[in-house]
């Protein structure tokens, strides 16, 4: 018996040396979890059902469990390398269709735009509008538009904010009249191809008896006002109080022209000089990608040649109630299994799973020491169990030899 107890020392320490070896391996390997050999004793149940049992005969590896304890985090600089701080999994699909779930977050585009890993696996996500509203609850693969840029926006709104000085003149009351350009600006605006078309805004005050107010021209000399501005006593806009409409003509016969609303809510009338402090629409031309930047809520914001910035998608988290049911696929993946349970998914951040750190890794979290600590006390193990080997055989051979 003592050979076969010996023998199953052996068989185990040896398999614990091979679970220590595999964590040194893999010291490096970025969201690597270690691993470590559980034993249970054997014991031998007597014949008969008394219920009483003899002595030990051995040892077995009962589990080999992984320890899903939180890793350092490093910073690289790129953007696409994700590290989730918490709890929780990126979520894979693999070439072959299966799903697969990692703490590896260095992540790559492909030529189609698709958000993969090393091993080629699609990072799964929630599809968003441009603002980064959720469009389903459902995960899939995340595309960036990557292969086209970004269709042109005619503009559609204009917001304006600027004083107009109180001390000015009516324009007719002087000889020569004050010229429209005095009290004037302009800005940029796209029609439906992204082409560029200047709109000019000109100011004039005109006389009143009971309010302050200006006309407002598109252009420089001659025409009829837009529409006019009325301003209280104490400097604020009263009328018109909706924000009104402007239409200018595009330069192509084939792009209809270019209607959009002014808010103009925000224009003051104080005995100051006039100044613009801010005067923006919302169209844009065509723009390529530049770069990628995810949140640490997950979102990711693409930024374009045009300067516009709009968001492709949020990255998905899963969880599991038993992580330790999780089975290791290779290349830093886990697939789920009936012991580990469905996954759970969530956004990053909320509720229990982790928030993301763009530009930066999760360390494996082996702890060299440790191993290196742990792999001499499986030696000597390993040293003390083939000692009783051989002392059995020399017991064997002291029986052997009697005369």
């Amino acid at each position: 018996m003592s050979f076969q107890t010996g023998l199953s020392g052996l068989s185990a320490s040896s398999r614990s040396l091979d679970v220590i070896g595999n964590n040194i391996a893999n010291a490096n390997t970025t969201g690597m979890k270690s691993s470590r050999a559980e034993f249970g004793d054997l014991i031998a149940a007597t014949l008969g059902g008394s219920g009483s049992y003899g002595a030990g005969i051995g040892v077995a590896v009962n589990a080999v469990s992984q320890q899903f304890s939180q890793g350092n985090i490093t910073v690289t600089g790129n953007t696409l390398d994700v590290a989730i701080n918490g709890s929780g999994f990126f979520q894979l699909t693999q070439p072959d269709g299966s799903l697969a779930y990692t703490r590896d977050g260095s992540f790559k585009l492909d030529k189609d735009g698709y958000i993969k890993n090393t091993t080629g696996a699609n990072l799964m996500g929630y599809p968003t509008d441009k603002v980064g509203n959720p469009t389903s609850v459902s995960a899939q693969t995340l595309q960036l538009p990557t292969s086209a840029p970004i269709a042109a926006s005619a503009t559609t709104a204009v917001l304006a904010e600027f004083n107009l000085d109180a001390r000015a003149p009516v324009a007719a009351s002087l000889t020569p009249p004050t010229p429209r350009t005095t009290y004037g600006t302009s800005l940029t605006v796209y029609d439906s191809q992204g082409a560029q078309v200047p709109m000019s805004l000109y100011f004039e005050r005109v006389t009143s008896t009971t309010t302050d107010n200006w006309d407002v021209y598109d252009v420089a000399t001659g025409g009829t006002p837009v529409f006019q501005m009325q301003f209280d006593a104490s400097g604020k806009l009263v009328a018109p109080v909706t924000s009104p409409t402007l239409t200018v003509t595009t330069p192509s016969v084939v792009t209809p022209n270019i209607t959009a609303s002014i808010d103009i809510t925000k224009i003051t009338q104080f005995g100051s000089a006039f100044a613009v402090s801010n005067l923006s629409q919302d169209g844009y031309a065509a723009g390529e990608l530049v770069s990628v930047n995810i949140g640490t809520d997950g979102v990711i914001t693409s930024r374009y040649s045009n300067g516009q910035t709009q968001t492709s998608g949020q990255v998905a988290l899963a969880d599991f109630r038993n992580i330790q049911g999780l089975t290791p696929l290779g290349g830093n993946a886990w697939a789920s299994t009936y012991a580990s349970g469905l996954a759970v998914q969530g956004s990053p951040g909320v509720g229990k799973f982790g928030v993301l750190r763009s530009g930066a890794l999760e360390e494996s979290n082996v702890d060299l020491t440790s191993e290196l600590v742990n792999m001499m006390t499986a030696q000597r193990a390993y040293q003390a169990n083939a000692q009783t080997i051989k002392t059995q055989d020399q017991i064997m051979s002291t029986l052997v030899n009697l005369r």
